[in-house]
């Protein structure tokens, strides 16, 4: 309201521009945090050599390549990844909204055991 008022008895203007500008800023970071505007920000990713995971739009990617995995147990709502160094990644399927494409990252980390031949066990702890 001081920005468009008509009396203005200060000097520093310049202050309410830079506010405003800024208040501007911040609605669009909030827009893009809570909406999907450019399409969708958090997915798992699988390809032939690594397995990408990313949680929103100015969060980093994580990186997890083929060859360094040891062993992989599907769950109907997570992946635990076990590399070769003995640590262990956990991939929240919760965020991948379709069946379909729930049910392609599965059957393509199925696939992709019998090429890199890491361990694959299901939920019923059956191996495959």
């Amino acid at each position: 309201m001081l920005l468009f008022s008509a009396e203005r008895a200060y000097a520093q203007d310049y202050l309410y521009y830079a506010f405003f500008g800024l208040a501007i800023v911040f609605l669009f970071y909030v827009i893009l945090q809570n909406t999907s505007v450019f399409g969708v920000q958090s997915y798992i990713e699988v390809t032939q050599q690594y397995i990408v995971q990313k949680f929103g739009v100015f969060r980093t990617k994580h990186l997890i390549q083929i060859p360094d995995i040891a062993a992989v147990h599907i769950t109907p709502l997570a992946l635990r990844l076990t590399l070769q160094d003995g640590s262990q990644v956990y991939l929240d399927l919760k965020q991948v909204r379709k069946k379909r494409d729930l049910d392609k990252i599965k059957n393509k980390i199925r696939d992709l055991a019998e090429l890199h031949n890491y361990e694959l066990t299901d939920t019923m702890g059956n191996r495959i």
